[in-house]
């Protein structure tokens, strides 16, 4: 990565740290099909998981979708990596008020993966910050530290395949956070995070994720900008 990308994923970072103490609360409004999405990614990574998994979560954030993991499969093992501090903390608290077995990472997604083999290698909302050769490469390193037959689940913000569309996507969604009670203040908020975003269309991220070496990738889910995309390691 260049001096100019350094800079700007510094810059990604201090801007989700800063809402860290505020971001899961505000999640429900700025996701509209919260409940949809988020279920959809749980179920398929814990549809066909061995006893005592190991997950690995990229860019995990709060710990929001660790935690959901592991209200169905209490009996995993989470290792959330992620490169804001602040948000990492909140994880960790989270996790261990609810008595989750986790470990954390503070790192960046763009640095060697932990050790596998993990079960299931999961990501929300994350990716999208990345460009694309970053996320081509992020998808093979997923990929290699995958155990035979794990499930790779990418919850994410995706991109319309036509300028028209993606222009349709946004104003939908806004419509979509205003109705759910998300002000001028928590969208504009949103937007400065939203303008560090580089978010790839589903048909070509799916095209990544077989050339990774992952096996019947499909699109799971799909509401507008939100797209939960799933492929497995050969067994």
């Amino acid at each position: 990565m260049g001096e100019t990308g350094i800079l700007r994923y510094e810059t990604v970072v201090a801007a989700f740290a800063a809402a860290a103490g505020t971001y899961d609360g505000s999640r429900r409004r700025l996701i509209p099909c919260f409940d949809d999405f988020y279920g959809a990614a749980v179920r398929f990574v814990t549809l066909d998981l061995p006893p005592s998994p190991r997950v690995l979560d990229l860019g995990a954030g709060t710990g929001l979708l660790a935690g959901l993991v592991s209200g169905v499969r209490p009996d995993a093992r989470v290792t959330l990596l992620d490169s804001a501090a602040p948000m990492l903390a909140e994880a960790d608290r989270a996790l261990s008020e609810r008595g989750i077995d986790h470990a954390v990472r503070l790192q960046d997604l763009d640095d060697p993966l932990p050790e596998g083999p993990y079960d299931a290698v999961v990501s929300a909302l994350a990716i999208h910050h990345l460009d694309d050769t970053g996320k081509r490469d992020l998808y093979r390193r997923a990929r290699s530290v995958l155990a035979p037959g794990g499930v790779f689940v990418n919850a994410e913000q995706v991109a319309g395949p036509t300028p028209r569309t993606d222009r349709l996507y946004d104003s939908l969604w806004e419509s979509g956070a205003r109705a759910l009670g998300s002000d001028d203040a928590e969208l504009s908020a949103a937007r400065s995070r939203m303008a560090f975003d580089r978010p790839a269309t589903v048909a070509a991220q799916l095209d990544w994720l077989s050339e990774a070496g992952l096996r019947d990738v499909f699109c799971a889910y799909q509401n507008l900008r939100f797209a939960v995309l799933v492929g497995w390691a050969p067994s």
